[in-house]
């Protein structure tokens, strides 16, 4: 049964209008070095080429163009490991809205960096994602602030959404839509693009299996909590979120886990072949494509690259790893 919360396409056609004024849609890119290693046709969405290298802000400024004047004057809140404090940080700086992010101790220095360039106030705490999301959620109880939680917001879902529309209508004979998935509602907003479009494009999720609750989760159909282990911020949850999970428990076609090794080698191909800067989550659609290359032969395949936030040593790692 569809959560009451679920956007449906009409909000993902408004959510489209609202943020064109500030994004252009995202280059949908065929790779014929991929294509011919996988033996099938290949094509990268490159959401690491918008404003804040990575996908999320497509929501940020969904969300944060719907804020009341109230919620604005209050000032907003949200918990982040990087990009959707990105999304935030750079649609609060658009409206002019002061905007608070709490950050994991060992947050990605470069995506804190930027979101502090942004204006956006930092407050680190915690060992993950998760220590900070809690200290944020108290936080905002305590002052007042307009909490956005990184995957229960159906206006961030129908934001994230409209890069599917794009790939399909740029694409519509697209097969297999593989798609990095953490908090899920990038997964979430391609199932509701896919089935609003009357798509027959499989959406395939990837998670790290060092990071497995949200896969957890949507085999067993309840929220499970599990270790958090991974080096790819933007797939590192340690508990699943009801309003995705809720849509892809009714929309998702399949969901694989990848190894962290796999997620290496992934992203270091993606370099090489793309000629791009291409993070952990970024890569997973690649390393999920390299490890169900039997079943995609022939068909036509799009890898949503969530972003491209590398840091420096993140970047020197995954190069050295063997």
């Amino acid at each position: 049964m569809t959560h009451p919360s679920t956007p449906t396409f009409e909000d993902l056609v408004e959510a489209r209008r609202r943020i064109q004024p500030y994004l252009h849609a995202t280059l949908l890119q065929d790779y014929p070095s991929l294509s011919r290693l996988m033996g099938c046709d290949v094509w990268v969405k490159h959401e690491n080429h918008l404003p804040t290298g990575a996908f999320k802000v497509r929501g940020g400024i969904n969300l944060m163009s719907q804020l009341s004047q109230e919620e604005r004057h209050r000032g907003v809140i949200a918990a982040s490991t990087g990009n959707h404090g990105l999304s935030i940080a750079y649609a609060a700086k658009i409206y002019g809205v002061k905007a608070i992010i709490c950050v994991p101790q060992a947050a990605n220095p470069a995506k804190v960096e930027s979101m502090m360039d942004l204006g956006a106030e930092i407050i680190s705490h915690g060992r993950d994602f998760d220590e900070a999301r809690e200290y944020c959620e108290q936080l905002a109880k305590d002052k007042g602030y307009r909490y956005i939680h990184s995957g229960n917001e159906p206006l961030l879902i129908a934001g994230v959404a409209t890069a599917t529309v794009e790939i399909l209508e740029e694409q519509p004979c697209i097969d297999v839509l593989l798609v990095p998935l953490g908090g899920g509602s990038g997964a979430a907003g391609a199932c509701l693009a896919a089935k609003g479009l009357h798509s027959k494009v499989e959406i395939i999720a990837v998670q790290s299996e060092a990071a497995p609750a949200a896969f957890r989760s949507w085999k067993e159909h309840r929220l499970v909590e599990d270790r958090m282990a991974t080096w790819a911020e933007g797939l590192a949850t340690r508990t699943a979120f009801e309003l995705p999970q809720q849509i892809l428990w009714e929309l998702l076609d399949d969901f694989v886990l990848v190894t962290e090794d796999e997620l290496c080698g992934a992203a270091r191909l993606m370099i090489e072949k793309t000629r791009n800067l291409v993070e952990g989550a970024g890569a997973a659609p690649l390393a999920a494509a390299l490890k169900l290359r039997d079943r995609l032969l022939g068909r036509r395949v799009a890898l949503m690259c969530t972003g491209g936030n590398l840091s420096l040593l993140q970047l020197k790692e995954v190069l050295n790893k063997n």
